[in-house]
């Protein structure tokens, strides 16, 4: 071997190491690494209220547990192998989104964010565009009441979807099964934003998993950029683990969207009142779903949060 070739396989040699070391340190100190899997949709919130105040119309006794804050959380994932989370502003604070920018920052590449915009603000469209370069990846948006008309007519509302479309940020509607032909109105009417369906619409809530409800939801993948997140399994059917009752509607939301348009989240701190549990619900998708490949679970189980989230 001459010397410029094994010089140059010297170098690459100490080159990986460095990377591998750098890699580690980095893990060490709090940053992400890219391989785990990623919760899409987890809450945290502080007792600091006088830094970051609840919004109007709730009080301290509605934040129960009193706190969920990142360590709390991260001692709970970490240890399941999830490396990434993306969190979800609280309806505590309204559509100040400090706590959640904050917690974002101090833990750079673990956290994305969803944010809440105000429709009615000034500028709701500058706003998004704002939040985007704080590392906020999409808005949650929800109806005023159950089957409620009309709520994603505002003339803020649509620039908030055309901003979306344009800055390739998720719209993520927490809503339920009755609210579903709108949200396949407004997504013929901007077929290129990004959607996500919070909770499989809350489809099972009541115990039931009707079937009406359950071809609604399955509709909604004629439209390309639409998603949904199987999550909330402590709220749907029989609200029991391990949640083998959820697996049919699962299988139909498989076949209907595919792996690629489907992601896992817990929705803790809920997720984790007794009898149910964080690693409850990742066990359902990582160890129950016998009728998907470990290819398609790993874009259920990360990989597609991914592609919307950490890009």
């Amino acid at each position: 071997m001459n010397f410029t070739r094994r010089t140059a396989l010297v170098a690459s040699f100490w080159h990986c190491l460095g990377l591998r070391v750098l890699s580690q340190i980095t893990n060490t100190y709090g940053q992400a690494s890219a391989d785990g899997y990623i919760d899409a949709h987890v809450h945290l919130w502080t007792e600091d209220l006088d830094r970051y105040p609840l919004a109007a119309g709730f009080a301290k006794d509605q934040m129960r547990p009193p706190t969920f804050m990142p360590d709390e959380l991260l001692a709970l994932s970490k240890p399941l192998g999830v490396s990434r989370i993306v969190l979800i502003q609280m309806s505590f604070y309204g559509f100040d989104n400090s706590y959640m920018l904050d917690c974002m920052q101090k833990y750079p590449g673990v956290f994305s964010g969803i944010a809440q915009v105000d429709e009615h603000g000034a500028n709701p469209a500058a706003e998004m565009r704002r939040l985007k370069g704080l590392g906020v990846r999409g808005v949650r948006i929800f109806p005023p009441r159950r089957g409620a008309h009309g709520w994603l007519d505002g003339p803020g509302m649509r620039a908030m979807w055309t901003t979306a479309a344009a800055e390739r940020m998720a719209m993520c509607p927490l809503i339920d099964a009755d609210d579903l032909p709108a949200i396949d109105h407004i997504c013929r009417a901007f077929p290129d934003t990004p959607v996500v369906i919070d909770h499989c619409a809350r489809i099972g809530g009541d115990g039931q998993f009707h079937e009406p409800d359950v071809r609604k939801l399955c509709d909604l993948a004629k439209h390309r950029h639409t998603y949904v997140k199987l999550s909330a399994f402590y709220h749907l059917g029989a609200k029991r683990p391990p949640y083998a009752d959820l697996l049919p509607m699962i299988r139909r939301l498989v076949d209907a969207f595919g792996p690629k348009r489907l992601m896992w989240a817990t929705d803790s701190p809920f997720q984790l009142q007794p009898p149910h549990s964080y690693r409850a619900s990742l066990e359902l998708i990582r160890d129950r779903l016998d009728f998907v490949s470990p290819s398609e679970r790993q874009w259920i189980l990360g990989r597609t949060a991914a592609s919307l989230f950490f890009t």
